[in-house]
Formats: C-alpha cells, sequence, structure tokens
C-alpha cells in the first residue's frame, strides 16, 4: 500500500509538472493597439498558445498583425463567445484602455485572468471598480509597460531597494516621443488613443503612467501628498482633442517626481534620473546607465541581464499565472500600483483644469 501511495504521488507530480509546461492558453481582446506586434513577434517561441482572438469591427478583425499568422476559425466578432468557446487561461487586451474595465466584467466571473496595456484604466473610479472585481473572482489582473523590462530600471531598483542612494529625494521622468501620428502608428490606433474619452487623454496618459508607474514601485506605494500639472497643446492642428505634452510635480513625504510626458520630444526617450542625498542614477536607456555613490562614480555601464522569467512579457504572464512566481506587492505590473497610477493621472487632469494642486 505504501509503495502504490508513492507511485500515485509521484504520478500527480510528474502531471502537475507537464501541465507547468504546457504553453500558456492565451486570447486576444481587440487588435487596435499597436504593441500587438509584441505578441505576433513571439508566436513561434512556444510559450504560450493563441485560442482566440476578439475584435468587433469587422475590417479590423480582418486586417491586422496575427490576420494570416492563424487561422480565421479562432478570430470572433464577440467577446463573451470567445470566452465561452475557447476558455482560455488569461486574456491580454489590445484595444482602447476604455475597453479594459469592460473585458475584465467579461473575464472575471469565467475565473479568466487578464493583462492589459498601460494604462490600467481612464478613470479612478474604473481602476477602482477593476480591483474590486479581481477581488471577489480570484482573478489577476497585470498591466504591461515596455520599461519593466528594461533591465536598467530593476538595477536602479535594487540600487534605490538597498539604500545605495540613501534617502531618494527627487525622480526627474522623461517618456515621449515626436507624437503617435508623426511616428507612422495606424488608424486603427490613432482613432483612440487621439480621443479624450477612450484613451482618456493625450501624452498625459499615454507617456505620464511610466513615470507614475515607476514611482509607485521605487517609493513602495507611498502615497502622495498632491499632484500638480499643467497640460498643452503644441500641436492642436495635429491633436485636436487631446493634450501632447504634459507636465506632472507628484510631491511626496520626502520626495518629489517630476514626470515630463510628451508627444513634442523631437526623439523617442524613456530615460531617468534617480537622485538621493548619497548618490545618484541615470538611466539613458534599456540597457545604459551611470551611477554614483559616494564618490564612486561608474560612467555609462551596461547594467546586468535580466532572468527569465523577469525578461520578458509573457514568460513573465505565464509563470504569474500558474503560480510558479509571486506578484510582489507594488510590482510595475501590480494591481496595486496600477490603481495608483490612474489615481496620480486623474489628479493631473484635473490640475490641469482648476490650475493648482490636488491635495491627495
Amino acid at each position: 500500500m505504501k509503495r502504490f501511495s508513492t507511485f500515485i504521488l509521484l504520478l500527480f507530480i510528474l502531471i502537475n509538472a507537464d501541465a507547468q509546461e504546457q504553453p500558456l492558453r492565451l486570447a486576444i481582446a481587440g487588435v487596435t493597439h499597436s504593441h500587438l506586434a509584441e505578441v505576433a513577434s513571439r508566436l513561434d517561441r512556444g510559450d504560450f498558445t493563441i485560442v482566440g482572438v476578439y475584435e468587433a469591427d469587422d475590417s479590423y478583425r480582418s486586417n491586422n498583425v496575427l490576420a494570416g499568422r492563424l487561422d480565421k476559425s479562432i478570430f470572433y466578432s464577440g467577446l463573451d463567445q470567445m470566452l465561452d468557446e475557447v476558455k482560455p487561461e488569461v486574456v491580454a487586451a489590445y484595444g482602447s484602455i476604455y475597453d479594459h474595465l469592460g473585458i475584465v466584467k467579461a473575464c472575471a466571473p469565467r475565473g479568466i485572468h487578464v493583462m492589459v496595456e498601460k494604462p490600467l484604466a481612464t478613470t479612478y473610479k474604473d481602476a477602482l471598480e477593476i480591483e474590486r472585481l479581481a477581488e471577489k473572482y480570484g482573478i489577476k489582473v497585470l498591466t504591461n509597460y515596455e520599461t519593466t523590462w528594461y533591465r536598467t530600471n530593476w538595477h536602479a531598483y535594487h540600487m534605490v531597494k538597498e539604500g545605495q542612494l540613501g534617502d531618494v529625494v527627487r525622480m526627474n521622468v522623461y517618456d515621449g516621443h515626436q507624437g503617435p501620428k508623426e511616428i507612422g502608428c495606424s488608424d486603427m490606433f490613432l482613432e483612440w488613443l487621439t480621443d479624450p474619452v477612450l484613451n482618456g487623454g493625450g501624452a498625459v496618459i499615454d507617456f505620464g503612467c511610466y513615470g507614475a508607474n515607476i514611482a509607485t514601485w521605487f517609493l513602495a506605494g507611498q502615497e502622495p501628498i498632491s499632484v500638480y500639472a499643467v497640460l498643452k497643446q503644441h500641436k492642436p492642428e495635429v491633436y485636436p482633442n487631446v493634450d501632447d505634452d504634459a507636465s506632472i510635480i507628484v510631491e511626496y513625504p520626502g520626495a518629489t517626481v517630476q514626470i515630463m510626458a510628451s508627444w513634442c520630444w523631437p526623439m523617442n526617450r524613456k530615460d531617468m534620473y534617480v537622485y538621493g542625498l548619497d548618490g545618484y542614477i541615470y538611466q539613458k536607456n534599456a540597457n545604459e546607465m551611470e551611477t554614483r555613490v559616494g564618490n564612486i562614480h561608474n560612467p555609462l555601464f551596461v547594467a546586468p541581464a535580466l532572468d527569465a522569467p523577469y525578461d520578458d512579457t509573457f514568460r513573465f504572464l505565464k509563470a504569474v499565472v500558474r503560480n510558479q512566481i509571486t506578484l510582489m506587492p507594488y510590482d510595475p505590473n501590480s494591481l496595486e500600483n496600477n490603481v495608483m497610477v490612474v489615481r496620480i493621472l486623474e489628479a493631473a487632469r484635473k490640475s490641469a483644469l482648476k490650475g493648482k494642486a490636488i491635495k491627495f
């Protein structure tokens, strides 16, 4: 009997291990976000399988980076029908930010996890509702940022966490590019990206979220004291309905975070400075950075590589969904971080309208 029990236990372990190694059953909701290219570029890697693609618009459903690479039978015009027929483990949202709440509403009661592209929601009210649904139904809701996978950001985070800079007193975060139209974003992307309801704003939402996300991460979820913002339209003829330049000051008890988000930079940029009382970090890009700790200056160097699954959106997503790793509090992907991000961005919009700082 003891040998039989041992055999059953070993068999269970082997079956469970095999199940953990199976590709993630991933469904796509929406095809209009240009970041869908990240899915297309990883189709043949083997860590996930696309089991369904939902898109309500007939034209967009037939013309996107996944069409022609996947069987037509798995493309759906209805979200509920797709979820019930293909039963994915997780849904990745690649439509407007406004659509995120509706996707979570459909997935949560079915026990399906969700990953959205940044930011989590267009309004703080929607973000809180997403959080409520995730808690009620026990699903994971992740928010994906390109900068989460920057080795420099993780090296900077560990330096801050270890206290190498002393108390962090200032962060200056720069994000943006020449503008979505200027860099050639598709019409189906621009249709909602430049809409004040479907995107929630312009550059303040599209790029302001990066700085709010990193600040919330580095400062371990501290609640700001206040948010002050100036939103501008330097190109109203191109972006008549939303801002194209945002300057946001987020005041914390011991630190000031300045977020400069713009569709008016003359170049692409996602860089930042972190200043402590004992040192500083200059994060130049995804790979290169410069530091000074006390009198020790490290000129521009390549940050250490990230280990899998912390180096890639979908490897990380699979590991979280399969409970192979635990999503840490205020991790850049985490729900509590991204609810705070939306709260900061909403305060920034209110501040710009009222011309004064918004107290938390």
